[in-house]
Order: C-alpha cells, then sequence, then structure tokens
C-alpha cells in the first residue's frame, strides 16, 4: 500500500515524530500509532476518574454533601425527574 501525504504540516509532524521516536521509516511510526493511543486513552480515563474523584472529595469538604438523613429523599426527587 502506498500512502500519499500532500499536507505539508501533517509530513512535517511526521519526520518530528520519526526524529524524536527513533523510528526508522514512517510505517514503523504508524505501527506504533495505535498502540500509542490506546496508552494516552487510557491514562486520560483513569485521570478523568481520579479527578472526578478529588473534586467530590471537595466539594464534601467544603460542606456540599447530602447528610445521611436526607439522602433517600434526595434520590427518590431525582428518580422521580424526567429524563
Amino acid at each position: 500500500m502506498t500512502i500519499e501525504i500532500r499536507d505539508a504540516a501533517l509530513e512535517a509532524r511526521l519526520q518530528k515524530q520519526l526524529k524524536s521516536t527513533g523510528s526508522r521509516s514512517v510505517e514503523e511510526l504508524l505501527l506504533h500509532l495505535p498502540e500509542t493511543q490506546e496508552e494516552q486513552d487510557r491514562w486520560l480515563s483513569e485521570n478523568r476518574e481520579a479527578a472526578k474523584i478529588r473534586r467530590g472529595i471537595e466539594q464534601l469538604d467544603r460542606g456540599e454533601g447530602i447528610p445521611d438523613n436526607k439522602l433517600e429523599a434526595h434520590l427518590a426527587k431525582l428518580k422521580a425527574k424526567p429524563q
């Protein structure tokens, strides 16, 4: 398969990646791309979850949580809301 790159900026980025990764060819660079993307997606997902937990703890620290004695009523109200 032959791939023609017509975008000069994309070609420059690929050349830069070739140098920075030590890949011997664009083909080798592209072989590692899906793995690299999967790792980045996994990292973002894990850190997004950590950020949500951190925000929740900060809210609780500010007293924005729902007290135990009001939790059931709050959940019932949320379930009753039309989506």
